[in-house]
């Protein structure tokens, strides 16, 4: 028995950070069903993000949206509202990723349902808040890492502002969501009462940076300094970054100058201490090791370093990755099938709960395709 098996989730959200909301929530075992408008539905259904294809639509929505149900409303029909209205009241859990002022002008804001569903958790998503200047942009991925400094620790120092290449304040933003349901389901069984939890991407964006900023602050607001080569974090010395070698990449992590001097047998950092002189002249030092390790293989260089115990890491690819059994132990990978028989790859829920791992076998839903299925639940 999954935690939240018998509870309902109903998601009005599209594109990730909702999404990714009640996947983890279906994965745990809620039910979750996709109000999705006709004809298009959920707007990721076409948001390619390369040229693969699964069974006619996009692969992001295959991955975010399987191990959940769809029903086609449309929320501006009187007769379909009242269905939104009964799905409501049967509801543990209503969640919704729009702009602020949309559902309040399509009339299932939280005033409105909590007046349906009195103990309901509702939560939402927004770009920037409520308030302020900035609520009514868009909530997209690269611009709130643009617009909260993130891009300025990426990347090496010559490089300009460089975004990371996944779309993690969706990520943050779906997980501090999904997070706080949790925590107001667990008081609801408690105390039976609702809540309404609002998260903004704004907010997460900042939150994510939660170290630098609170450098940022007590160094005076002096801006992130990146190293010039090799920079793998703004706000650490020497030798952190990622070097090439002889036929690939090294990846290492915090260390002492003069150890990795010793065992590396490079002379040319017998200058060079660890502490302030790390951070400070780290530019000089990443150039010696940049220049050092690339004259030998990373195997060679991994057997010295593993077995002193310096952090350091193989850099792979998703080939190497899938290939390694150290990735296969982990049964990342699960097969999922659609209702209509098309099964695809992708990961499963990373958690594990008694030692057993989250496995589901239900892919992602058809446009509509449990419509019939729940009207018939609702209204026999």
């Amino acid at each position: 028995m999954l935690p939240l098996a018998g509870f309902t989730v109903l998601d009005f959200s599209q594109f990730l950070s909702g999404p990714l909301t009640s996947l983890r929530l279906a994965d745990l075992g809620a039910r979750v069903i996709k109000i999705e408008k006709p004809g298009t539905g959920d707007i990721c259904r076409q948001l390619y993000t390369s040229e693969t294809v699964l069974n006619g639509t996009s692969t992001v929505f295959h991955a975010i949206n399987r191990n959940k149900e769809s029903i086609v409303l449309d929320i501006k029909s009187e007769a379909d509202c009242r269905v939104i209205g009964d799905l409501i009241a049967k509801a543990d859990v209503v969640m919704h990723n729009f702009r602020p002022g949309v559902m309040e002008r399509l009339g299932f804001d939280y005033a409105r349902v909590r007046e349906i569903n009195p103990s309901v958790i509702y939560g939402e998503i927004s770009g920037y808040g409520k308030e302020g200047t900035w609520a009514a942009k868009p909530g997209q991925d690269l611009l709130l890492q643009s617009l909260t400094g993130m891009t300025w620790l990426s990347g090496d120092a010559t490089n300009g502002p460089v975004p990371m290449g996944l779309s993690i304040v969706d990520m943050f933003a779906g997980g501090n969501l999904c997070s706080a349901i949790l925590a107001c389901l667990y008081r609801r069984a408690i105390q039976k009462v609702g809540a309404h939890v609002h998260v903004s991407m704004l907010d997460s964006a900042v939150d994510i940076q939660f170290e630098t900023v609170t450098t940022y602050f007590r160094d005076g607001q002096l801006l992130p300094q990146r190293s010039e080569v090799s920079n793998a974090h703004a706000y650490l010395a020497a030798p952190y970054g990622v070097y090439r070698t002889a036929d690939g990449f090294l990846a290492l992590a915090m260390g002492s100058i003069p150890q990795l001097r010793q065992l590396l047998d490079c002379p040319e950092l017998e200058n060079f201490a660890d502490g302030e002189q790390a951070f400070k002249e780290r530019d000089a030092i990443k150039k010696i090791l940049m220049q050092h390790l690339v004259t030998k293989s990373t195997a060679y260089w991994l057997g010295i370093l593993e077995a002193a115990d310096i952090w350091c890491a193989d850099v792979l690819d998703w080939n190497r990755l899938t290939a390694h059994d150290g990735f296969k132990v982990l049964d990342m990978v699960q097969k999922v099938t659609m209702g209509d028989g098309f099964a695809y790859e992708t990961t499963r829920c990373p958690i594990r709960i008694d030692g057993e791992l989250l496995i589901s076998t239900k892919g992602s839903p058809k446009l509509g395709e449990h419509t019939e299925k729940i009207l018939e639940e609702l209204y026999g």
